[in-house]
């Protein structure tokens, strides 16, 4: 279910624009897309932006965003890797990467389908809490607790202490959000996201002031949010003519 607005996507437009995020959230639909490459689905005209990537970490180090969006997405898909873009965290100028990652996604009519993760404190890309709402790609530092939480894909190495990440009025700009989650250790943030006020508290709130966001969840990422039950019932009940 989570690749469908993905698979659905790309039948309209083999040349799908797709916003792609990284760590454990987005992981099964990568794999639910190799599985449809694999009978027979063509990706190679797809064209990927990558949501962040940290600053200072070479593009060959294992956990850099460029060598993990090269194992889990460009190898198991056969993209075409000039058109998989992920900001250059090893430039002298970052003030112009940042800059031209916003201009090539423009460049490219912008991004058709935006996947998401979200942190246990409500981040979304690398927008920690009192991000501007209004923020667009730029340089961020980390917090302790998501250099904590990416520290088990660094082994003994350092997690770095800055990343280049699209802001959130540029996720906002996406045409579709989808934004997933799974565990109980993200329930609070899903519900802060979902059902709290919209505020830079909680940077993935900004999710409610876009007008097409699917979000999908486990029980127990959704373990906190009040208003299950009416989700529940509305998806129950939706209309064959309303998409994902």
């Amino acid at each position: 279910m989570a690749a469908r607005p993905v698979l659905d996507a790309l039948a309209g437009d083999p040349a799908l624009v797709l916003g792609v995020a990284t760590g454990e959230s987005p992981r099964p639909i990568y794999r639910a897309l190799a599985q449809a490459h694999a009978a027979g689905t063509d990706f190679s005209r797809m064209r990927c932006f990558a949501l962040d990537e940290y600053v200072g970490l070479p593009a060959d180090h294992p956990a850099s965003y460029h060598a993990v969006i090269r194992r889990e997405l460009v190898e198991p898909l056969g993209l075409d890797t000039a058109e998989v873009h992920v900001p250059d965290g090893m430039a002298d100028d970052l003030l112009a990467v940042c800059a031209t990652y916003e201009a090539a996604i423009r460049a490219a009519g912008g991004i058709a389908v935006q996947l998401l993760g979200i942190g246990a404190d409500g981040h979304i890309g690398f927008n920690e809490p009192t991000s501007s709402l209004a923020s667009r790609t730029r340089i961020k530092t980390l917090t302790a607790r998501t250099r904590r939480d990416n520290a088990q894909f660094f082994g003994d190495s350092a997690v770095p202490t800055q990343c280049v990440t699209q802001g959130l009025g540029t996720i906002l700009e996406a045409r579709h959000l989808v934004l997933v989650a799974f565990g109980e250790r993200k329930a609070e943030g899903v519900a802060a996201a979902v059902e709290g006020p919209v505020s830079a508290r909680c940077p993935a709130s900004v999710i409610q002031l876009h007008p097409h966001v699917t979000v999908i969840l486990d029980e127990a990422a959704a373990a906190e949010l009040e208003l299950s039950e009416y989700y529940r019932s509305t998806y129950a009940t939706k209309p064959s003519w309303q998409q994902l």
